[in-house]
């Protein structure tokens, strides 16, 4: 890819602060979900699932609510990954030089003299070991 990672490291210690600020916030957030679940939240029933009307599997259950509440957001998450795909095709797509590349032209356009060559074979002969190499 080509990236200067002296230069790109050179506003690191810049946004050092700010970097802990937010690190701070997210453990101070996962104390207080972990407090809660331990103080009570799961006893009380706040995490246990609900129950499935009868006849409908786990697997319907996700697809009625990924298809029908939360669609614009899966099909956002499909882009996404379209984008990254495409991304990586295209990093890793370079013309270098010395690599052989699939000509299907020239495949696809030759003739049968070019590409095949009829041999006789003396009945009987065999083939010896010295001859394979």
């Amino acid at each position: 890819l080509d990236v200067d990672f002296v230069r790109l490291r050179e506003g690191y210690a810049r946004y050092l602060p700010l970097a802990g600020i937010v690190a701070i916030i997210l453990l101070a957030e996962m104390i207080m979900v972990s407090l809660s679940v331990v103080q009570g939240g799961a006893a009380s029933g706040a995490l246990a699932p609900a129950a499935l009307p009868e006849g409908v599997s786990n697997t319907q259950s996700i697809g009625r609510v990924l298809y029908t509440d939360y669609i614009y957001f899966f099909q956002a998450a499909g882009l996404v990954l379209l984008v990254a795909m495409i991304g990586a095709i295209v990093l890793t797509l370079r013309k270098r030089d010395g690599v052989l590349r699939q000509d299907l032209a020239a495949q696809a356009n030759r003739r049968r003299v070019d590409a095949v060559e009829i041999k006789s074979a003396t009945t009987g002969a065999g083939v010896k070991p010295e001859e394979l190499l």
